[in-house]
């Protein structure tokens, strides 16, 4: 399954996502912007899924994901950069029966 008018079509357990903008800045609790560039230890990202394979169970299209961003490789489709996972990098998927509309997930 993928997204209308992409290019590509996954195989066996591959997961095409697309990487959420603000996943590189974020800020601290006190409202400092703390850049992409600082590393504070193992941090996971959040991503979109765009397309996954056949054998991938437990995640579809438009889910939000949580990976380790250096467990993947990227590959430009169209000018637009994703980053193609194996199910198994996957470590989360984000609930959609928060309250809240946040992640549902607290780490």
């Amino acid at each position: 399954m993928s997204q209308p008018g992409l290019p590509i079509r996954m195989l066996h357990d591959r997961v095409l996502v697309d990487v959420d903008a603000a996943a590189g800045e974020r800020r601290s609790t006190s409202g400092i912007l703390i850049p992409a560039t600082v590393q504070l230890g193992r941090r996971l990202t959040w991503a979109k899924v765009v397309a996954v394979g056949p054998n991938v169970r437990a995640v579809e299209p438009e889910d939000r994901v949580l990976f380790d961003p250096e467990e993947r490789a990227e590959v430009e489709l169209q000018a637009k950069v994703y980053v193609l996972l194996r199910e198994r990098d996957i470590h989360a998927v984000a609930s959609d029966s928060v309250a809240d509309g946040g992640t549902g997930l607290y780490l």
